[in-house]
């Protein structure tokens, strides 16, 4: 399903083979960035890229930097104080292999490595300006969401707007702006990568509504309801496929399968 995996992967591997890196640092780095997952960030900029015509060549460097960016954020997420998680994908989590300070080192180490991937690159200003804007804007939503234990629909609704959906949105405009997207290519794509972020945690959280009520988490599904759950993820991948219709070809029929795949839930396993 993920169509550019060979060559994020190898981007990525090629990234963590850079001799600049302290040898240590790159182990604990590369354990987590290429650890597995199914890159569908990276996957959302280098289609976006291709769906208008442009050279995903040119946009592997933010796709490396999106996927760094989301490593990072899980490394963090998965410390002690805040979600204190043991295991992701599947094999001991960061701070369990190495360490709670040499994981926050290690998280450290892919958001900084990420921005200076792109520092290197000439030109693309705006697409570099959306990807710094959604680094911040992910914080500030696992701020509010460590900040605000009770909250309601509204809040949840920004929470995940922020900590999940920014980095999707981000995805899908780094890859336009590298092709040279106009304004209301750009449009369209924000309003894609918008529907979809929201699209793909409630998603994520309907496969892990059981474990999430065993622990007593607060979901935007909890909060609506199945009912209202099912007609919000309706509307959302409704209006991910309308904000494509102006688009076609192979990647746009992608990204149209990725919308698809995640509103009936089951086709493929959905993992952050």
């Amino acid at each position: 399903m993920i169509r550019y995996r060979k060559q994020i992967e190898d981007a990525l591997t090629a990234c963590m083979d850079r001799p600049m890196l302290l040898p240590q640092l790159r182990e604990q780095m590369a354990y987590s960035l290429l650890g597995g997952g199914k890159r569908i960030r990276p996957s959302l900029c280098l289609a976006a890229c291709e769906m208008l015509g442009g050279d995903i060549k040119e946009a592997l460097p933010f796709a490396c930097a999106l996927e760094m960016i989301h490593t990072y954020s899980l490394i963090h997420d998965d410390l002690p104080a805040m979600d204190n998680d043991d295991e992701r994908r599947g094999k001991p989590s960061s701070h369990k292999r190495f360490g709670e300070a040499n994981a926050i080192l290690a998280g450290d180490a892919l958001l900084t490595y990420a921005f200076w991937i792109l520092n290197a690159v000439r030109g693309h200003e705006p697409a570099k300006s959306e990807l710094s804007y959604a680094a911040l804007a992910m914080v500030e939503g696992q701020s509010l969401d460590l900040a605000d234990s009770a909250a309601d629909a509204d809040l949840l609704f920004e929470i995940t707007r922020k900590k999940t959906g920014a980095l999707f949105t981000a995805a899908v405009l780094t890859g336009g702006l590298v092709a040279g997207c106009d304004d209301d290519q750009y449009q369209c794509l924000n309003r894609f990568g918008e529907a979809f972020g929201i699209l793909f945690q409630m998603a994520d959280d309907r496969q892990d509504r059981e474990q999430d009520a065993a622990i007593g988490k607060k979901t935007l599904l909890t909060c609506y309801g199945k009912e209202r759950a099912q007609a919000e993820m309706a509307a959302l991948s409704a209006e991910a496929f309308a904000a494509l219709a102006p688009f076609s070809g192979q990647a746009a029929d992608y990204l149209r399968g990725l919308t698809a795949a995640l509103a009936e839930n089951g086709k493929w396993k959905v993992e952050s």
